[in-house]
């Protein structure tokens, strides 16, 4: 009965090895983004605004009517974050930056990507231009 019972485990522990060594994993890579050039000008109307309106990242929550403030839905999305969540002095600070920043632990809801985080970075710098 002894010798049974470890040739019985021995088999289970053999069998669960060959099992798990006999997986194959797919790993996707996801395609690299390279951060903005920091000498293009990075308009609102171009670059920014539809990061806010694109599918329903943020106009699902942030618009007219919506749950949520600011209003960013087209238009109005300019006079919604400048000034109140723009800090020019302190880019890093800017509440439209950090808020929804893929990094922040802060907006639970849907965030940006890094590529998105930091185009808006990059327009805070150059003066978040309505251009």
């Amino acid at each position: 009965m002894f010798k049974t019972k470890h040739y019985l485990n021995f088999l289970m522990f053999t069998s669960l090895i060959g099992i798990l060594a006999s997986c194959s994993y797919d790993y996707i890579e996801y395609p690299v983004v390279a951060p903005p050039d920091p000498n293009d000008t990075v308009y609102f109307a171009q670059k920014i605004a539809p990061i806010f309106t694109t599918g329903d990242k943020c106009t699902s929550c942030h618009k007219a009517g919506g749950t949520a403030s600011p209003d960013l839905s087209a238009g109005v999305s300019y006079g919604s974050i400048v000034p109140a969540l723009i800090n020019t002095s302190e880019p890093e600070t800017s509440r439209i930056y950090w808020f929804p920043n893929p990094a922040s632990s802060d907006h639970v809801w849907k965030k940006l990507s890094q590529n998105e985080a930091d185009l808006i970075l990059l327009w805070i710098q150059q003066g978040a231009l309505n251009n």
